[in-house]
């Protein structure tokens, strides 16, 4: 059950965090789709920054699991402390979870008027 909180919270926290810099790149994208770039270009430029984001994020945090593990130890049952199909399948979820949270706000980025956009600020 802690699991799924914390999948969900770490989801919630990717989705207002890539929000928050596609809705800062508004004019760029406004200015990429003035000048010709699809939906679908747009969508993929939210979700490969994304992407690369999240595998930043998931190569320090597996770096810092595996040094914290040694403390942990004691507390792990059933599982040894550097067991790589738990600390793969944790990173997959998590990457899971950052395509979910980036999908909407690319599709919203996608669907901008690059006039509105251009106006925006």
């Amino acid at each position: 059950m802690f699991a799924v909180f914390g999948v969900v919270l770490a989801g919630t926290g990717l989705y207002g965090l890539i929000s928050f810099t596609v809705s800062q790149r508004t004019q760029e994208i406004g200015v990429r789709m003035a000048l010709g770039a699809t939906p679908g270009g747009i969508i993929r430029l939210v979700l490969r920054h994304a992407v690369a984001w999240t595998a930043v994020g998931a190569a320090v945090g597996t770096a810092g699991a595996l040094v914290v593990t040694r403390l942990l130890e004691s507390m792990l049952f059933g599982i040894s402390a550097k067991d790589p199909w738990t600390l793969t399948a944790a990173v997959c979820v998590l990457f899971g979870a950052a395509l979910a949270a980036a999908w909407i706000p690319a599709r919203h980025a996608a669907r901008l008027d690059p006039v509105v956009a251009l106006r925006r600020e």
